[in-house]
């Protein structure tokens, strides 16, 4: 086995992990090769359920507390949300070990742009100059075929008055090639052709926006979908009356989507990520067919999921809900079991120590991410020392505190600005029955439920000190005692 590996990274923007479930109904030939090749992470989360905050774990290890990008940072003033330098990016680490470092596409960690700061040599990010001359290229071999037109199905939203019209999916006329996850590929193509046939490991990012809404696919895709006969999920009609009532506020702007509606853009979700399997297997025949697939990490997984109509909800901005946490985590290579699901728990920040441990380079140690690479070696033995997880989540412009603990089937959502949610995942799935709301007395007033409630919220304190989250470790001022117990009850 070599011992630095090379590695090809894949990350998507706002894919749910459910899509690579075992005859979920979303085509993706490609990428169901690479998961039989691998291990498949059933329930992998991010730690922040925003693009900024989500990247910027990934790279450092970290939560969002500790990096400081607590919002997507386009949204912000200049001296808000700006990543602390001073923690190491896995990139450097890998660096440092002799790789060679690409990055291509969709960056969002920080500012500057400045990729090399961060450990990544060579680089092309969107709409930079790289970029536009590839994408040029790529719409003069596509042709006249347009962005799309009225005959083809689209919905944008409207609601409520005084709101920009924005669009939520479309069907489009242009191949995925010609499109922004074909530009990427493209351009990660280009560098693997160059740096396979040297000696020097490399490592090669290609990071895509796709399938972030608006939901837009090829036609040829969208065609592959029986969109009559997509079935619409039981909490689709969640009336949300023992959700925080921020939740029924967010989900007024969808309200007058049709159920045909609803499931023609579930089919350009599916479509989108059928396009981009498409583009994915580009990649993966490359290495294929250089003979070296067996000698390099390939991990796939995004950085957080799309409620895509869940609860009433779309994107992910509001609503802790399974549909935007869970991601997908597919890891294949060297030292990697093959074929194999792995029923645990990882965070999309355990991704950086992980990949330094399998590339031999330094680790990278903290008491807020963990290496899973034994994991990826032994399925069945390690998978039950990974059951817990935790996020924290600040709102989106509309500032607002939640941290999410899972234990086992339990899920905890403590919300600093309503009342908090409890779920068992195992019998509630869909997260119908919060058990901790007052609306539901038979729930919250349960003696079991209360002293899960509570126990749950100990754990959430233990993380929050261990952590050094400090704001929140040092709210004991009477005003703002808005948990279920104190930070004194910790465990």
């Amino acid at each position: 086995m070599p011992t630095h590996p090379n590695i090809l990274f894949l990350l998507t923007d706002q894919m749910q992990g459910r899509v690579l479930e075992p005859g979920h109904p979303c085509l993706t030939p490609n990428l169901d090769r690479l998961v039989g090749r691998g291990v498949r992470i059933t329930r992998a989360y991010t730690p922040n359920a925003v693009c900024s905050p989500a990247r910027a774990s990934l790279m450092t290890g970290r939560l969002p507390h500790s990096h400081n990008v607590l919002d997507i940072t386009h949204g912000a003033d200049d001296d808000q949300h700006v990543l602390r330098t001073s923690l190491p990016h896995f990139a450097q680490h890998l660096q440092a070990a002799g790789y060679r470092t690409g990055y291509f596409g969709k960056w969002h960690v920080e500012r500057t742009d400045a990729l090399d700061n961060f450990g990544w040599q060579d680089h092309a990010l969107e709409r930079s100059p790289r970029y536009n001359a590839v994408a040029d290229e790529l719409a003069h071999k596509a042709g006249t075929g347009g962005p799309g037109s009225p005959s083809l199905p689209q919905r944008h939203v409207e609601q409520p008055a005084g709101y920009k019209r924005s669009l939520l999916y479309a069907v489009t006329n242009r191949p995925a090639f010609a499109r922004p996850a074909g530009v990427n590929v493209e351009l990660a193509h280009h560098f693997l052709t160059e740096h396979l046939a040297g000696d020097a490991p490399w490592c090669c990012c290609v990071s895509v926006i796709e399938p972030h809404d608006p939901f837009v696919a090829s036609h040829t895709s969208y065609d592959k979908y029986d969109v009559d006969a997509i079935d619409l999920p039981a909490n689709f009609a969640d009336t949300l009356a023992d959700k925080p009532g921020l939740y029924r506020k967010a989900a007024r702007a969808w309200h007058d989507l049709t159920d045909h509606e609803k499931r023609q853009a579930i089919a350009c979700y599916w479509a989108s990520i059928t396009d981009l399997d498409e583009q994915f297997g580009r990649l993966l025949d490359l290495l294929e067919e250089r003979s070296e697939l067996d000698n390099t990490l390939v991990v796939l997984t995004s950085d957080h999921g799309e409620l895509l109509g869940a609860h009433q909800l779309y994107c992910k901005n509001t609503g802790a809900f399974e549909e935007a946490y869970h991601i997908p985590m597919v890891v294949a290579g060297p030292t990697v079991t093959r074929g194999q699901a792995a029923d645990a728990r990882v965070g999309l920040h355990d991704l950086a120590p992980t990949l330094c441990e399998l590339a031999g380079a330094q680790p990278m140690t903290s008491n807020e991410s963990r290496s899973f690479a034994s994991l990826l070696r032994d399925p069945a033995t390690e998978a039950p020392h990974w059951q817990t997880g935790y996020a924290e989540f600040y709102g989106t412009r509309y500032y607002f505190t939640q941290r999410i603990l899972w234990d086992g089937p339990w899920k905890l959502v403590f919300n600093g600005f309503d009342e908090d949610e409890l779920y068992n995942l195992d019998d509630d799935p869909g997260e119908m029955h919060n058990l901790a709301h007052p609306r539901q007395p038979r729930h919250a007033n349960h003696p079991a439920h209360r002293a899960q409630h509570e126990r749950m919220m100990r754990l959430i304190w233990q993380r929050i000190k261990d952590t050094g989250d400090h704001a929140l470790a040092n709210s004991f001022y009477p005003a703002i005692r808005y948990a279920i117990v104190g930070p004194d009850l910790s465990p």
